[in-house]
């Protein structure tokens, strides 16, 4: 059976076979997919087309709600403060993240975002989901760029 952050890593792969930082994002509701994607900074030339931007604005757009507050979100990679912002702006009810980010992570490093006395919405937070996979996707991307 495969699991929501498998989706995400799927995601992740394919956003590294097309040249993008491997970040993969899913969406769900009741058990179903809503949304998935994968970073397209440099396919959109849109810096703001983080793979949970991109899965937001899909579910958002499918589900006819900007408030996405029955909606899980997975992603492989703990979210940046944009992110963070946007899921907090979404009502994303839970998020599952992968790997913790020591340098743009915003939800358990950084600013914590959601820790923010002015964050409005606070997701359930659940992080380290499949961590050595979505870490290992990342280091080995680097690596073969360097």
């Amino acid at each position: 059976m495969t699991t929501f952050m498998e989706l995400a890593l799927d995601e992740a792969r394919a956003a590294a076979r097309a040249g993008e930082v491997p970040i993969g994002c899913v969406v769900v509701r009741d058990g179903a997919v809503v949304a998935r994607a994968g970073n397209r900074t440099i396919a959109e030339r849109d810096p703001t087309a983080h793979a949970e931007m991109v899965a937001i604005r899909l579910a958002a757009a499918l589900l006819g709600s900007e408030r996405l507050a029955d909606c899980d979100l997975y992603v492989t990679l703990e979210p940046c403060a944009m992110c963070a912002a946007a899921l907090a702006l979404a009502r994303i009810r839970r998020l599952y993240y992968g790997a913790a980010d020591d340098k743009g992570g915003a939800v358990e490093n950084g600013v914590r975002f959601f820790a923010s006395p002015t964050c409005h919405h606070r997701p359930e937070v659940y992080g380290g989901i499949a961590e050595a996979e979505a870490s290992a996707l990342l280091k080995d991307f680097f690596r073969e760029r360097r």
